[in-house]
């Protein structure tokens, strides 16, 4: 018998114009926050001049955007969970907007830092709402690669911000400093998309889990009529809207999601020094070699188009390749290309590690992305990668004040092998707790205990299974979790 549920019918679309078009718009979204997270590491060679930036002001500089995030990350996911993903949308965007224009405006470095903290709270939403929204609308046999679309989108805001540094930042345009134009570039291409994104449908999946069934049928239905398909004859069924169950945080750090949890929380901490380490200190690391302000920037806006070019190679394999297996593959070329570029001391070895660096670090980057957005149930989707990512924001807001002191005191020999020690970790705990996701739905991912109790054994994933023989009620905790889970998917 033909389930009609709207998760399986969702997965049995084709990709249509309406997929098309999301992807394309979340992915411009994308553009700008990836735009304005690599931008004070492009900049901060200016500022110092303009500014008379400090060691000591540099790094809350650098890290204020980052513990703007972690909030951001926090409260805007569990927005996403709570009132809807394309409300937490319209709030991210809009939040980012408006600081990063009041931003271009700072009269002093306080007020610049203060701004960038409260861009951050919008920046930090951005990506998990995005990994969650995605993964909710796109069929199961295209998520991965559709995902991987949206981010190479994305990252092509990270070389534009490195080629406008070298291009706008050492002059001045209408007697306003090149630096400052940046923010202004960043804060209104961020409008424009808060527009286009006003069109996007809510999530289905999402309002199912909340009892919303009637209005996410008529959204499936409009996909359904775009592919030419023909709708199913009858609502789905289901409980009235009156007042769905809450999926309170605690869910979280209990079985059957509690392992996925703590491998994610680990990884996030441990992946920002990877990959934002070398986006937001390359620029001060070839200062630190010697290299003029011109120079470097020219050399790290070289090595910046690697981002979008890696996200492209990723479109490929990402439904090809275990997303587990690839995560740690990249992590292994970032180790090594990492610790090539930081003992490189020639010019075109400089930008040659650079490069490959950052090819494989999207390759990394767009895999975890779309591999965290597969892990937790509906109800908890946003929640569980936006509290996890925003661990690596606020490992992000650490991160200067660890590399920086490394920087100045030892040299990048050190900041790389400490980076290199972090990338292998990541090795460790993906390879240990993360379970295999390639070519499954989300449904069959996150339900219940019961029923992929055997799949868990190889893949990792703790589903709350006891070895005694008994079906996973834990007396001390109240009802059995394997029902909780049903509910939750």
């Amino acid at each position: 018998m033909k389930d009609d549920s709207v998760a399986a019918r969702l997965d049995r679309l084709p990709i249509t114009r309406m997929h098309l078009t999301a992807v394309l718009v979340i992915g411009l979204g994308m553009f700008f926050d990836l735009y304005e997270v690599f931008l004070a590491g492009t900049i901060s060679t200016a500022l110092k001049d303009d500014f008379h930036v400090g060691a000591g002001q540099l790094k809350p500089l650098l890290a204020s955007a980052f513990v703007g995030a972690f909030v951001g990350a926090v409260v805007m996911s569990r927005i996403a969970d709570r009132l809807g993903r394309r409300r937490a949308f319209y709030l991210t965007l809009a939040v980012y907007s408006v600081f990063s224009v009041l931003a271009a405006f700072s009269p002093n470095v306080e007020m610049l830092i203060a701004c960038r903290f409260l861009a951050g709270l919008g920046i930090g939403g951005e990506l998990p709402l995005c990994d969650a929204y995605l993964s909710d609308l796109l069929p199961a046999r295209h998520r991965g690669r559709l995902i991987g679309w949206a981010y190479t989108v994305g990252f092509c805001g990270v070389p534009l911000a490195g080629f406008l540094a070298l291009g706008i930042v050492p002059h001045s345009y209408a007697g306003i400093d090149g630096w400052r134009w940046m923010f202004l570039i960043g804060g209104l291409g961020a409008a424009v998309c808060w527009i286009l994104r006003r069109n996007l449908p809510e999530s289905p999946r999402w309002l199912e889990s909340v009892g919303r069934h009637a209005e996410a049928d008529r959204i499936v239905r409009v996909f359904e009529k775009s592919a030419h398909l023909s709708p199913v004859t009858r609502p789905v069924p289901g409980p009235a809207p009156t007042s769905p169950q809450r999926a309170p945080l605690r869910r979280l750090i209990e079985p059957p999601w509690r392992t996925r949890t703590l491998m994610l929380a680990v990884f996030q901490v441990l992946q920002v020094f990877g990959y934002y380490g070398f986006g937001t200190l390359a620029p001060l690391v070839l200062a630190d070699k010697g290299y003029d302000i011109v120079h470097s920037l020219t050399f790290s806006a070289l090595s910046f188009v690697g981002y979008p070019v890696g996200s492209l190679l990723s479109v490929g394999i990402l439904e090809r390749v275990e997303r587990k297996t690839l995560i740690m593959v990249s992590a292994f070329a970032m180790l090594a290309f990492g610790l090539g570029f930081g003992y490189a001391h020639h010019t075109a070895a400089i930008v040659a590690f650079g490069f490959c660096y950052t090819v494989v670090s999207n390759l990394f980057s767009n895999a975890y992305h779309v591999y965290q957005g597969e892990l937790f149930p509906t109800r908890l989707r946003a929640t569980g990668a936006g509290s996890a990512y925003s661990l690596s924001r606020l490992a992000s807001a650490a991160m200067p004040y660890v590399l920086l002191p490394l920087l100045l005191d030892h040299g990048p020999d050190a900041v790389f092998a400490f980076i290199a020690c972090a990338m292998a970790l990541v090795i460790l705990d993906i390879g240990l707790l993360g379970p295999r996701t390639t070519g499954r739905t989300l449904e069959e991912l996150t339900r219940a205990p019961s029923t992929t109790a055997t799949a868990s054994t190889t893949d990792g994933t703790d589903t709350g299974a006891r070895t005694d023989g008994t079906d996973g009620t834990d007396s001390t905790n109240g009802p059995d979790v394997t029902v909780d889970a049903a509910h939750d998917v």
